[in-house]
């Protein structure tokens, strides 16, 4: 309760570093923040023409029961990806970034890494909001939508418990990063994000589950859950639900300790 306490103290603080990420993200651009809206609209329109004219990979049949859009059942699942992502790096970064800062006056070193976390999520949304907006155009809209929040939140705590970890420990060895990308990459193909989780074989050579060995990566619960809202129009398995939350909970409590702990001199090594 106490560093609760302390993020709602410093929640001002945490808000100017948000809001000085998402203003230099786009500082010195014609178009500004029009660009978080034509990014992920033009990523939207090139898998459309990739996945509809070139490759025409067929994805599963809609929650809608017609509608077969492989573009929108990636971007949905990238949605996921891409603020995991985000959220990983930034914090690395941002910690990094406000070194000199931070050996001039004090505040709470998890203020930009939280901050980031925060900027990463807006972005996050309106890429969700283009999202919704062709469900809409395609007629594949539920109430299944409104748990979208909720998946938001759980796979958040899961990122942020990651990188703040991550954040302390690419202080004290940069080598971290470059680690951290090498298996970022690795991960993106080990979720099911450009394939379905039908293309995975239950076992392998009649004997190793291999699924449920896949199913063990945390993030093809959050993607599933995503396409299952979103796409499916279908409300996530209890079991997903407890999964995702078990994972969140678990990854944030531990990640926080950890760099409670580990940053009380993080000032000295920036």
């Amino acid at each position: 309760m106490a560093h609760l306490r302390s993020v709602w103290q410093y929640r001002g603080l945490i808000g100017n570093f948000a809001q000085r990420e998402l203003k230099s993200k786009y500082k010195g651009s014609l178009f500004g923040w029009l660009w978080s809206l034509l990014n992920p609209a033009a990523t939207l329109l090139i898998y459309t023409l990739v996945f509809s004219f070139f490759l025409r990979i067929p994805p599963p049949v809609a929650g809608n029961g017609h509608t077969k859009t492989f573009a929108l059942y990636l971007f949905t699942a990238l949605i996921g990806w891409n603020f995991f992502y985000a959220v990983l790096t930034g914090s690395m970064g941002s910690l990094v970034a406000v070194g000199p800062l931070l050996r001039k006056i004090y505040f709470p070193p998890f203020a930009p890494v939280v901050g980031s976390a925060l900027a990463t999520l807006t972005q996050t949304l309106i890429e969700a909001g283009i999202a919704v907006a062709f469900y809409v155009v395609v007629d594949n809209v539920g109430w299944t939508f409104l748990l979208l929040p909720v998946i938001v939140v759980l796979l958040a705590g899961f990122a942020l418990g990651l990188g703040l970890a991550l954040s302390v420990l690419n202080v004290r060895y940069r080598d971290v990063s470059y680690l951290v990308t090498i298996a970022l990459n690795f991960l993106f193909y080990a979720t099911p994000i450009i394939y379905p989780l039908s293309l995975v074989p239950t076992t392998w050579h009649g004997w190793l589950p291999m699924r449920q060995i896949y199913s063990l990566n945390p993030l093809v619960q959050y993607v599933e859950a995503l396409r299952d809202v979103l796409y499916q129009l279908r409300t996530p398995s209890l079991g997903r639900f407890v999964a995702m939350t078990a994972v969140s909970v678990v990854t944030f409590t531990l990640g926080w300790l950890f760099f409670q702990r580990a940053a009380r001199d993080v000032a000295e090594e920036l």
